[in-house]
This record gives structure tokens, sequence and C-alpha cells, in this order.
């Protein structure tokens, strides 16, 4: 793999006028990650600085490192419910372990060359578990949206609304009320201006008359960021995890679907950039440089990260033109941190919870979501089972069992739409010559019998061919095994026709093989069969095949 950063590509020619775009998107898009840095750190279970951490030192390293030219990297909603879930379970050094795990399996994804494979995840595994992470965060938020009085919420969904539910009678209105109009303010800042972001909107107004209420009215029943959290606005400090063989051991399933959400999440939002400012990126590095941001950022406090859609999309409908703009945004988040780090404490949970609110919505996908459920009955099976597992169980779960029914039912597809015929009388010459259908017909003297596969033979269809011949049961002295359209052949496909041609052998009947391509002729080859079989007995097409069928079957019938 050649690991070729795109701001070094872009440096090549870098301008005035490009650094002047850079510049003003970098500012903004680092005052709208403000307050989702913020947001997603204390939804995950950290304190809010370490959100900041991640998306100045993570963000940084994307930037510098990543194989796109507008992407803005630092955590996101997709990591809050597995983040939350490790630290509870595991505690932030089992979160931190878990992280740099995932940032090597990143690197590893991208040295070997796996950053187009993992496009191919199918649509419903990612619409599935993303609007299941949307439900989720949606249901942590409710406890400082409606200003519940709750000392521990349960971690599982179910438990969650049974004691929301429990605790109903303890709704704090003004809570509510502050909750409910950050949404208000982010639902219609975009209808007055679409360059300032609604959530950052939301966050100084309401900062604003929280303040005014508290201080000048004594109505001291908003909670805020101080009242839960010390905020540090300092430098974040190097401090290395106790990694040991028990917490690697029991970490990686963690590990590996952190991996693999940062890298669909990275990719998917490269490729939503692609589509707006017309550039490729280059997915093997871009997986790199997620992989060094997760191996670093942890030792600096900070939570996972990875390619962030909205805030890319902010970048590129700013003016930001190159990786320069990411790096201007960790820099400007540096800058708050260490200068207005202190007024963060003022902001009130119920407008975070707004703010994270509009963000569950915005993850929803609800219309993709309705789209597919007019799909065939495999993708809605695979769509809900994912998004089930997400909600009631975890990510790590839905992913796996997720794509594991996709891979079955694909199969299942597969093999279904693989055939093998059998012909005894006549056969066609070819169905098709150039666009053309060719009608001509050969005849099949007694004694032959032809058996076409149509479609890949493999483990699907094996049986399936093992099982047709068993049915026949005849013996005739040639079996021609036609096999042009077959794309491939794997192991079991393989293996069972040796065991074809063995038992053949034994009842002296002769195997022809028939329209061999190149790719299969290889594996025959490989696997020995094609020596098995007799090279001469190996034919290009039906009418060499009946030819040399023909003078075999004369041999026998002397």
């Amino acid at each position: 793999m050649v690991f070729q950063p795109k701001l070094f590509l872009t440096l090549k020619n870098y301008t005035k006028a490009q650094f002047s775009s850079d510049l003003m998107a970098g500012v903004i898009v680092g005052i709208v990650a403000l307050p989702l840095a913020i947001a997603f750190g204390i939804a995950s279970g950290v304190s809010p600085e370490k959100g900041l951490y991640t998306a100045i030192i993570a963000g940084f390293i994307i930037s510098f490192f990543g194989g796109t030219r507008v992407q803005i990297g630092g955590p996101t909603g997709a990591f809050i419910v597995i983040v939350y879930g490790v630290v509870q379970q595991f505690g932030l050094t089992g979160l931190a372990i878990a992280t740099i795990m995932a940032g090597f399996m990143l690197i590893a994804m991208g040295f070997l060359k796996l950053g187009t494979i993992i496009k191919f995840i199918p649509y419903p595994v990612v619409v599935g578990f993303t609007s299941g992470i949307a439900l989720t965060i949606f249901a942590t938020q409710m406890k400082d949206l409606f200003g519940l009085q709750i000392e521990n919420v349960p971690a599982d969904f179910i438990g969650k609304w049974a004691v929301y539910v429990q605790h109903a009678s303890t709704v704090n209105f003004w809570a509510l009320g502050v909750g409910v109009f950050s949404i208000v303010i982010i639902a219609l800042t975009p209808k007055i201006s679409k360059k300032v972001p609604g959530s950052l909107v939301a966050i100084i107004v309401m900062t604003v008359v929280v303040y005014f209420l508290r201080e000048k009215m004594g109505i001291q029943g908003i909670e805020t960021i101080g009242d839960r959290f010390v905020i540090d606005p300092s430098l974040p400090k190097f401090e290395a995890p106790a990694i040991s063989f028990e917490a690697v051991r029991g970490l990686l399933p963690t590990a590996f679907t952190i991996a693999m959400l940062g890298a669909i999440e990275s990719l998917l939002s490269a490729t939503v950039a692609d589509g707006v400012t017309g550039d490729k990126h280059n997915s093997n590095t871009e997986l790199v440089a997620q992989g060094i941001a997760n191996v670093v950022t942890p030792f600096f406090g900070g939570i996972p990260a990875t390619g962030a859609i909205a805030r890319t999309m902010t970048n590129i409908n700013n003016g930001g033109k190159t990786p320069i703009a990411g790096l201007i945004h960790a820099v400007v988040l540096l800058l708050i941190l260490l200068f207005l780090g202190g007024l963060t404490r003022h902001i009130p949970m119920a407008c975070l919870a707004g703010v994270l609110v509009v963000v569950s919505y915005n993850m929803s996908e609800w219309r993709n979501f309705k789209a597919l459920l007019r799909n065939s009955k495999s993708d809605v099976a695979v769509l809900l089972a994912t998004f089930i597992l997400t909600v009631i169980f975890d990510l790590t779960i839905a992913i796996e069992i997720g794509l594991l029914l996709a891979v079955v039912l694909f199969i299942r597809r597969i093999s279904e739409t693989s055939t093998v015929s059998v012909f005894k009388n006549e056969v066609r010459e070819a169905e098709y010559v150039e666009g053309r259908v060719d009608s001509e017909k050969l005849t099949l003297p007694k004694g032959i019998e032809v058996y076409e596969i149509e479609g890949p033979f493999f483990f699907g269809i094996a049986n399936k061919f093992e099982e047709v011949m068993k049915r026949i049961g005849d013996k005739p002295n040639v079996r021609i095994i036609r096999m042009r359209k077959v794309p491939f052949v794997d192991s079991t496909g393989a293996h069972n026709l040796e065991n074809l041609i063995k038992s053949s052998q034994k009842e002296n009947v002769k195997i022809l093989l028939s329209g061999v391509n190149d790719h299969v002729r290889k594996t025959l080859m490989k696997t020995g069969i094609a020596d098995l079989v007799g090279l001469e007995n190996v034919c290009s097409n039906i009418n060499e095949a009946m030819e040399r069928a023909v003078a075999i079957n004369k041999e026998c019938s002397k």
C-alpha cells in the first residue's frame, strides 16, 4: 500500500486564496465542534474535557495523515453507546486499552488494503445499527432533558425507560423548558442562516438565559456542567494505561467493534464528502490516519474518534479546501479550551441533552429505514435484527450477528440463482452468440449425458449438484459437465467434483469438462482435478466436448 496523506499532496500547489478559505472554515468548524465534543464526552460517561481532548488531538492527526481533503475527525455520536458501556464495565483504563487496540486494527486494515472491502458491508446492516445507536442515544438523554431526579440510570435500554416511568413525578419543568427551547432554536436556525450552527446558537442563548435565571431570579433547579463536573482547562497530560494480557483478551471483541465502527463511519463520511467536492479519497490512507489517531489519543485521556459527517459538511459548506482547515479547527478548539474553558461550566445539561436529541434524530435515518422495509424479506430481516440487537443488547453483538445474517442470506440467495440442469437427448450449442439467440441444438447419442452448472460452484450449490446426480441414478458411458457459466469453484465445489470423478471412474463412466474459463481452469489445475480427469478431457466448448464424447462412446459400445 502507498501511504499518501492528502495534506502533503495539497501543499505542493497551496495558495493564499486556499489558506483564506481554510482559515475561515477551520475557525467555524472549531466553534461548531465545541458543544458537540463536550456533549459527546459527557454522554459517553467521561468528563467534558476528554471530549475536547479527543476533538483536538484526533482531529489534528486525522487531518494531518488522512486520505481526504476535507474530512474532520473527532468524537461522534456513533461511539456514545459503546464507550459508555466500556467505561461502566472496564473503567477509563479499559476504554483506553480498547481504543488503542482498535487503532492498531485500523492501521492494519489500511496497510492490508481493506479500505475498499469495508465499503461492501450490507446497507441494511449500516442503517440498522445507525438507527439503533440513534434510538439508544435518545434514550440516554431523557434524564437530563426532563431534569429527572435519578441517582443511577440502568445501562440497558428497557431498564432505562422503566426507571424513567418510575421517576416521572420528579420532572423539572425549568430543565424541560431549557431542553425544548434548545431543540426549537437548533431546528429554526438553518431557516435564518445556514452558516451559523444551530447547536452553538442554542448553547450560547440558553447558557445566558440559565445564568440569568440562576443568578438574578434564584432558580436553582437547572443543573449545569459545573454542578456535575470539575472542568480542567489545561493541556492534556500524557498517561500510559496499564496494559495486561488479561485486559487485552477481555477487550478484544470491543476493540474490534470500535475499529469496525470507526472504519465504517470515516469511509461513509469521506464518500459523502467526495460526492459534494468531486474529489476522490484514499480509503486505505484514511484508515491508517484513523488508526494513528486512536492509538495516540488515549494516552492523553481521549476517547475513540472517527470521521464526523456533520462537521465535515460544515467544513465544506464554509469553504474548506484542504486538510489545513482540519488542522486549524483543532488549534481553535485548543485555544478555546485554554482561554475560555472555564466558561463551559455554565452550560445547562438540559441544553446539551437537547443538542444530542437533535443529533440522534439526524442519525436515525428513519426515511432510509422506512424505505428498506419495502425491500426483500432478507434485507428486512437483516435490518430489523441489527436494529433490535443494537438497542436491546449492544453494538458488538449487533454488528457480528448482523453481518453473519447478511452473509448467510446472501449465500442462500446466490444458491437459489445457481442451478444444475441435466440433458439426455439434446443440448443447445450456445444460448447467446454476440447478442443473438442461437437456437441450434446438438443431438446427444445414447450413452452421453450433459450436466450444466449455472452460477458459482461453491459450497452452497455443491450439495445441490450431488443430490441431482443421486436422483438421476443412471449409468451413461460419458458424462459432460458443462461449466461455461461457472465464474469460480471453491474448495467444497472442487471436493464434490473430485468425488464425482472418482466414483464415475469406478463405474467406468468417463467425465469430460466443457466450457472451463481460465480462472476455473487454474483452480482445477491447483487441486489436481485436471490431472485426475485428464487434460485432454478438459474442453474449451461444448462442440469440442461432444466430439471427444462421441469418440469415447463408440469405443465403449464396441
